[in-house]
């Protein structure tokens, strides 16, 4: 398993994200570049040109169409992915970070930093069926929702986009009502910050990735955790296979530190295991720094990392990897 290494960012990676079909690959990072690249044989598609700051999260269309980036600059923006030309600028006064489009696209959540005098906060804009025409319209507000004093990481729209979920700083997990902009339901799941949450296939399930060395398994519904996944070092990133019971979790030492580790040591392999056993069973070495962000691709047939140094490895697995009965190994 050869991976194709992706060479288009020189500061760390924020995210990597998969598109529905599973042929494009967006990545972001403290650079400020958003990359586009074809996964087939990691060659860059194209870019989207025009933050100042640290990009943080983005999101794309089910049909691919248009891109979502979240950034330091104290912008949110729309993008075409056919043409990288910006469609529209959401403009804020604090720094934006996490950033998801509604099933169905018609909207958009857009999460902001506590700033100065203002705490952080879950912004949702309608979006229109042509988003150049909010350029005469300006940005169309539904609901502001008051979070909590941590910064939101991470978003999803669950239940019919009638609630959001949100992870925090705090080690929370809560679930808004989007009509009413009340906190419904919350969870302690964490010590620390939660640094990435990402959702199973049918939204039954998600998983959660901290600093406190632990990636949790979590019933949408009722946030009981389900399965603990327990590594040597900080998790910054995990990921939930399509396909099979398998969970991919990255992480490694504290990225201040890295400069005095061994590779070996600071556990910057990517690492698998097994979604109900929660016993490590495989993992990929490459990379010589924490991984940032790592994602599975929809049919399950590649995953990708993103790491500290500025690199992305795009692996796609070997024909024995469909063949084995996990269960058994």
């Amino acid at each position: 398993m050869r991976p194709y290494v992706l060479q288009g960012h020189t500061r760390p990676l924020n995210q990597v994200l998969f598109n529905a079909e599973g042929d494009l690959l967006v990545t972001c990072g403290k650079d400020s570049n958003i990359n586009l690249w074809w996964t087939d044989n990691g060659v860059r598609a194209g870019s989207f040109d025009g933050h100042n700051g640290v990009v943080w999260t983005c999101d794309i269309t089910y049909d691919s169409k248009m891109l979502l980036s979240a950034a330091g600059d104290s912008s949110a923006r729309l993008w075409s992915m056919e043409t990288g030309e910006e469609l529209f600028r959401y403009r804020f006064n604090e720094p934006a970070r996490a950033c998801k489009f509604s099933v169905g696209e018609r909207q958009a959540a857009i999460s902001t930093d506590p700033f100065m005098n203002s705490v952080s906060a879950i912004r949702v804009f309608n979006i229109a069926e042509d988003p150049r025409d909010m350029l005469q319209t300006g940005p169309d507000e539904v609901i502001t929702l008051t979070g909590p004093r941590g910064r939101i990481t991470r978003l999803h729209w669950v239940d019919n986009n009638r609630h959001l979920l949100s992870s925090s700083e705090d080690g929370m997990v809560r679930r808004w009502d989007v009509e009413t902009g009340k906190v419904l339901q919350e969870a302690q799941l964490h010590d620390k910050q939660i640094s990435d949450m990402q959702m199973s296939v049918d939204g039954t399930h998600f998983i959660t990735a901290s600093p406190d060395r632990t990636s949790k398994l979590v019933d949408t519904q009722s946030f009981e955790v389900l399965k603990e996944y327990k590594s040597a070092a900080p998790i910054n990133s995990a990921a939930i296979s399509p396909i099979f019971d398998h969970v991919l979790i990255g992480g490694g030492q504290d990225a201040a530190a890295v400069t005095t580790t061994a590779a070996k040591a600071g556990y910057f392999e990517a690492r698998f295991f097994h979604k109900v056993f929660c016993e490590e069973f495989a993992n990929a070495r490459g990379h010589f720094s924490p991984i940032n962000s790592v994602a599975f691709s929809p049919d399950g047939t590649s995953f990708v990392t993103g790491a500290e140094e500025g690199n992305v490895r795009l692996h796609h697995f070997d024909a024995d990897y469909f063949t084995t009965n996990w269960d058994r190994v």
